[in-house]
């Protein structure tokens, strides 16, 4: 079942909405379609010791997980910047861990929107990286 890029971006939307960002005032809202047609949200959660903030991208893949889904298709982010955004260079990691081609589409609230595959913006994910345990 093929969800409607549509309600990806609705779904990553209302994920915006519930954001605990009180520092930097940036709110972001993602949400991962998967293999089996579900959707799962998450949205950016802030801390004052700024290291542990948590990205929306990782919280919606992190959902997913939980729920046994690992097959991602497409991941939507909705954010107020001046153009669309791209996850940041550890969700780029974390999402090439299970979909290298993985397509990212992101759109402001201006409705300027974003389309590209993660391997633009990762193009060698793994390269040199446990190089020896995987041979």
């Amino acid at each position: 079942m093929k969800v409607e890029l549509a309600e990806l971006i609705e779904a990553a939307r209302r994920a915006r909405a519930n954001s605990y960002s009180p520092y930097s005032g940036f709110a972001v809202g993602a949400a991962v379609e998967t293999g089996s047609g579900q959707i799962f949200t998450g949205t950016n959660i802030e801390n004052l010791s700024f290291g542990l903030t948590i990205c929306a991208e990782r919280v919606a893949v992190a959902a997913a997980i939980v729920q046994g889904e690992r097959d991602f298709r497409v991941l939507t982010l909705v954010a107020d910047s001046a153009e669309p955004i791209v996850p940041c260079g550890a969700c780029r990691q974390v999402l090439a861990e299970f979909n290298p081609a993985l397509r990212i589409v992101s759109v402001n609230l201006s409705g300027q929107t974003c389309d590209e595959s993660l391997q633009d913006l990762l193009p060698s994910p793994t390269r040199g990286i446990l190089k020896n345990a995987r041979s």
